[in-house]
């Protein structure tokens, strides 16, 4: 039950993260936490480095470096201290800091915000990404504020380059703390397949379904398994 709950969560969040530019960690980590910590964060970040590597290919005719270098810069503390946390914070307040960086997401998406994308909001949004990526692997929710009102195809190229730079960084930072080892890669390895399968679907379907109707799934599904994570870490206090 724990591996079909966990292939079942993956695949449908790379679906979702092909087809709207990031969600793969927002719709899986806070579940797969409860069925076995050990999932996240760097399972989760494994099949997210996959994912961004697949997407950073296929849409690299829309891949722009102008400006994601500031957020790479912002991006190596924030994960420094993504990793700190996890070295002093108990997994009752990890699994509440799963579900509320979930929630964050969900009102990140649902924002009519209009930031335009300069250097400085950039390498802020690069340091809160690594701080929540590294920590909870929920690392796409800071950078998509201000890249959501952008062309859809220019966020899934763009936040896919980021991505595979940030996932590297954070299993970079998290192998020398003891959360990236030999336990976590036995992990990841079966959820690989998985992610491509996903990816692949959604390269066929996705130009079919309508954005809006895949977001609006996803932001569903995303705000229940946030609340879950909330509840189950507040109860469990």
């Amino acid at each position: 039950m724990e591996w079909v709950i966990a292939v079942t969560l993956v695949f449908v969040g790379a679906y979702v993260q092909t087809a709207v530019g990031f969600g793969l960690a927002v719709i899986a980590a806070p579940v797969l936490f409860f069925v076995n910590p050990a999932f996240v964060p760097a399972p989760v970040t494994v099949c997210a480095l996959v994912l961004s590597l697949a997407n950073a290919w296929y849409f690299r005719n829309g891949v722009s470096l102008r400006g994601l270098g500031a957020a790479v810069v912002g991006r190596i503390p924030g994960s420094l201290a993504g990793a700190a946390l996890l070295l002093f914070i108990d997994q009752n307040l990890l699994s509440l800091w799963i579900g509320i960086s979930v929630l964050f997401a969900v009102v990140v998406s649902m924002s009519r915000l209009r930031w335009h994308p300069t250097q400085f909001r950039m390498g802020v949004a690069g340091f809160l990404s690594g701080f929540m990526g590294t920590s909870t692997s929920i690392g796409g929710p800071p950078m998509a504020l201000l890249w959501q009102h952008q062309n859809v195809a220019l966020i899934r190229a763009n936040l896919a380059a980021f991505f595979v730079v940030s996932c590297l960084i954070s299993l970079i930072i998290l192998a020398p703390i003891g959360r990236f080892g030999m336990q976590e890669i036995r992990l990841s390895l079966p959820l690989i397949p998985v992610t491509l399968a996903g990816f692949w679907l959604a390269r066929k379907t996705m130009d079919a379904i309508s954005p809006s109707r895949i977001r609006l799934a996803s932001l569903l599904l995303c705000a229940g398994s946030g609340l879950y994570a909330v509840y189950a870490a507040l109860n469990a206090m």
